[in-house]
């Protein structure tokens, strides 16, 4: 089990302990849970104005070559080839069972070079698998030692601007390389406007000084945003999407082209095409308990005759929302916004309503 003496450090673990975080371990990794404005502050600093997340936990690969982009079409369930210059996909890596592997965004870069963004947690595994794929294709695939920043909230273009970095053309979910070795998208897990920023070390202690010393700008931990991408109804895969749960259930069925469903040559095809021939027996849905209790991860599910409903994935207190907000999993006859349950808490039953997602409106700007 990894603590946070055990855990991996950051490479700007310097800056978050002099700015005051208090760490604990996620994935492997020793991260910056708060800072002294609090996670609530925090929350509404990013929804507000601008804030400023390490996501270096997270691994980046660029995969380029004469067969890169039919190697992530393998790898994917979309075609990558149909992917304009600097334009961004959600996507998955799935199982034989078409199970989530991990949820990745996938960027075209040039003609023969993509870049693909992956958790944390499954970066190791990510690799293997794609090399592994690899054999049959003229493809390379490099991991890149990068510092990876996002800048989230409706000030951040702003921000980022005053700091020396140009964002003009780049729309929500378009990426693209500024300079040598580095790596700028419009995208980010807030539900907010924001930037992703990866870069060299040297370059990333520069940028970041002078962003914190932007009045906007606040540092912000992984407790907001866990609260953020809640509020804003995004997976995190390990807790409300995993290897036992496919895209139909998850409702991410959106994310996979029809074409691609009916005719596409992906890893997991087969499955998926059957899982949606069937239909599924479990849907995932949002989730509003009743008064100002949160729910969290593990609880049960109970439907009004008091049999068991589905579970909660992820659960919290909504700052933006004003309420409770938790995601989770119940059965497809019970998955209509409106529907009543209820969830035990210390003893309590507490009622919860099937809620559509998300809780907060996004705010991407679109091309």
């Amino acid at each position: 089990m990894t603590t946070t003496e055990t855990a991996q450090k950051l490479p700007l673990h310097d800056i978050h302990e002099q700015a005051g975080a208090r760490f604990g371990p996620f994935a492997g990794w020793s991260m910056p849970i708060t800072y002294p404005l609090g996670v609530m502050k925090e929350h509404l600093h990013v929804r507000e104005k601008a804030g400023l997340f390490d996501i270096s936990h997270m691994k980046l690969f660029v995969v380029s070559g004469p067969q890169a982009a039919e190697l992530i079409a393998r790898a994917c369930p979309f075609e990558p080839g149909g992917l304009a210059l600097s334009q961004a996909r959600l996507s998955f890596f799935l199982n034989d069972k078409a199970g989530i592997r991990d949820d990745l965004i996938v960027t075209r870069l040039g003609d023969t070079r993509f870049t693909i963004v992956a958790n944390a947690g499954n970066a190791a595994a990510d690799e293997a698998h794609l090399r592994a794929l690899a054999a049959d294709f003229d493809a390379e695939i490099e991991p890149l030692e990068r510092i990876f920043l996002a800048l989230q909230g409706p000030q951040a273009e702003a921000a980022l601007n005053r700091a020396g970095v140009a964002t003009d053309g780049l729309y929500f979910m378009h990426g693209r390389e500024p300079k040598p070795d580095w790596f700028l998208s419009r995208s980010g897990y807030t539900g907010e406007d924001g930037f992703e920023i990866a870069l060299p070390e040297a370059n990333a202690r520069a940028l970041v000084a002078r962003l914190a010393a932007d009045d906007d700008v606040e540092w912000i931990g992984l407790a907001a945003r866990d609260s953020l991408r809640l509020e804003a109804g995004l997976c995190l895969h390990g807790q409300d999407i995993s290897t036992e749960t496919t895209p139909v259930e998850a409702a991410l069925l959106w994310a996979i082209p029809k074409p691609v469903r009916e005719t596409g040559d992906f890893v997991g095809a087969q499955a998926l095409r059957a899982a949606i021939a069937a239909g599924p027996t479990q849907k995932r849905v949002g989730l509003k308990p009743e008064g100002r209790q949160p729910v969290r991860a593990g609880a049960t599910l109970l439907a009004e005759d008091g049999s068991v409903a589905g579970r909660v994935t992820s659960g919290g207190f909504g700052p933006s929302a004003g309420h409770p907000v938790a995601m989770g999993y119940v059965t497809a006859d019970l998955a209509r916004a409106g529907t009543q349950l209820t969830v035990e808490v210390r003893g309590t039953r507490i009622p919860v309503a099937v809620h559509a997602l998300p809780f907060t409106p996004h705010r991407y700007l679109k091309g």
